[in-house]
């Protein structure tokens, strides 16, 4: 898939666990870890707001394009 998602690395970055980020934005960790794979087939852009307020970064940090 030629859609990539960098949260690990922003969590990284950050010095923060993921249990932490799911806590801060109210979602399970399971819903967390599909995101963080990029299993899931869509994402809400109240999900993807929170997520960056919590990281203070904007979505192109999270996700990128890479042409096949």
């Amino acid at each position: 898939m030629p859609i990539i998602i960098n949260l690990d690395q922003v969590l990284a970055d950050r010095n923060m666990k993921s249990k932490e980020l799911a806590e801060i934005i109210d979602i399970t960790e399971a819903n967390l870890s599909i995101l963080k794979s990029g299993k899931a087939k869509a994402v809400r852009f109240s999900t993807l707001e929170a997520i960056c307020e919590a990281l203070e970064c904007q979505p192109g940090d999270l996700i990128a394009y890479i042409k096949e």
